[in-house]
C-alpha cells in the first residue's frame, strides 16, 4: 500500500476569496471544479508530508497549512498588498528556512516559507 495524495479540506461559501488567495497569489492552478468543491494544486510532482506539532517553532503558534514557495520575500509583498493579516515574520529561522504566517480568507493560518 502506498498513500498518494494528502488533500486538505476548507469549507467555504466564498470560492473567489479561495481563487484570489490560492490561485491568484499562490499561483495555484484549478485541479478540478464541481461548484461545490474547487481543488488547487499545481503539475510539479510534490513530496506527500504530514506534520505534528507541539509548537510552530521559534514560539510560534502550529500554523494549518504549511506552503513552500520560491520567493517568500514576493509572496509575503502579495499577502500584505493583498490586505491579508501577518501573524509573524517575515524571518529567517535558525532550521534554515526563511517563512512568515498570514491569516487566509478562512481563518487558517498558512505558514509561507522556503529554504535558504
Amino acid at each position: 500500500m502506498a498513500t498518494r495524495r494528502i488533500v486538505v479540506n476548507i469549507p467555504t461559501e466564498n470560492m473567489l476569496a479561495a481563487e484570489y488567495f490560492y490561485g491568484e497569489i499562490l499561483g495555484l492552478q484549478p485541479l478540478m471544479d464541481m461548484t461545490w468543491i474547487r481543488t488547487y494544486g499545481n503539475d510539479h510532482q510534490m513530496q506527500v508530508q504530514i506534520s505534528f506539532l507541539s509548537e510552530g517553532g521559534a514560539g510560534t503558534p502550529v500554523p494549518d497549512i504549511s506552503i513552500e514557495v520560491d520567493d517568500v520575500d514576493q509572496v509575503y509583498q502579495q499577502m500584505k498588498k493583498g490586505g491579508f493579516k501577518i501573524i509573524y515574520g517575515p524571518n529567517d529561522e535558525s532550521w534554515g528556512v526563511r517563512r512568515f504566517f498570514v491569516e487566509d480568507p478562512f481563518g487558517k493560518t498558512v505558514n509561507i516559507l522556503m529554504h535558504r
